[in-house]
């Protein structure tokens, strides 16, 4: 598959998985449907994985790293995400986990020491700048006299551990694990993580037979961690954690799209303003270095 339609599938699926999370909540425990989720998205890729007769051997290290991608990528980040959106309202949480685009960059500088594009940086600034101002009634909002606060320091907590099990993935992949078995394992090691911690914090593993939630949970499974994980982080592998990321900073104009035409959401002028500067930085972040050598210059200056 080429590289535009991969980065088209991720952001349409995940875009659209804002408003399916939204029907998994009542009955289940989020942190539960999480560990449902990810358990049958991994029964689905092991499945695949069989007929398809792909490799599943992999030695004790390859699993150890398999392990640490599934805890940071598929177990952590969505607890912590979970949690935090009972203080914060669920735009703020997607501005904030848009900044793993910059974790990214930074991270893989770290890690990796992969050379940060200016290019690329003022982009990601651009898109981030242009979803602020999509979700500034939600951030003019935000208090510092309720948990709002702890909720923004656990969203960036939660980002942050998304960003280390990007790290993780383009470990692997360096080190020439495919994407297919390593989410495959990674997602069921996630679960096992997410179970876990289920148990050891006391919560009830019930189950809602509600079509609502079954289909919900079907979409989750099957595209967006199946489908979606599987194209973000080949993507991942082949242009670059800090350009892979910037799907992040566009799917949620994508979940905003959808709320205003199932929930009735109210497109404001500067959220139309703030699409716009949203699909600018896309641009900059995409399109190839040779045709904004101006801004290359410009951040030399």
């Amino acid at each position: 598959m080429n590289t535009a339609f991969l980065y088209a599938a991720t952001v349409l699926i995940w875009g659209s998985t804002w408003y399916a999370i939204t029907l998994q909540l009542g009955v289940v425990d989020p942190v539960i449907s999480v560990a449902y989720r990810f358990a049958i998205s991994a029964l689905l890729l092991l499945a695949w994985c069989t007929v398809r007769a792909k490799n599943m051997r992999y030695g004790a290290r390859d699993h150890l790293w398999m392990a640490v991608q599934g805890l940071f990528l598929f177990c952590a980040n969505y607890a912590v995400f979970y949690v935090a959106t009972g203080y914060v309202t669920s735009g703020l949480v997607a501005v904030v986990f848009s900044t793993i685009a910059a974790w990214n960059l930074l991270f893989s500088r770290l890690f990796f020491a992969t050379p940060v594009d200016g290019r690329v940086l003022m982009g990601a600034a651009l898109g981030i700048f242009g979803l602020g101002l999509v979700f500034w009634p939600q951030i003019g909002s935000l208090g510092l006299h309720d948990n709002a606060a702890l909720g923004l320091l656990l969203c960036i907590i939660a980002t942050i551990l998304a960003s280390f099990g990007n790290m993780a993935s383009s470990r692997n992949q360096r080190h020439g694990l495919p994407v297919l078995q390593t989410n495959a394992y990674g997602m069921a090691y996630g679960a096992v993580f997410t179970a876990i911690y289920g148990v050891a914090s006391g919560r009830s593993f019930l189950w809602d037979t509600s079509a609502s939630y079954l289909w919900s949970m079907l979409y989750l499974a099957l595209f967006g961690s199946v489908l979606a994980f599987g194209a973000y982080l080949t993507l991942l592998g082949r242009i670059g954690a800090g350009r892979a990321a910037y799907a992040a900073v566009l799917f949620p104009v994508v979940a905003l799209s959808l709320s205003v035409a199932l929930e009735g959401y109210a497109f404001t002028p500067l959220a139309a303003v703030g699409a716009a500067l949203v699909l600018g930085g896309n641009v900059l972040v995409l399109a190839r270095a040779k045709h904004f050598s101006w801004v290359r210059r410009l951040v030399r200056a």
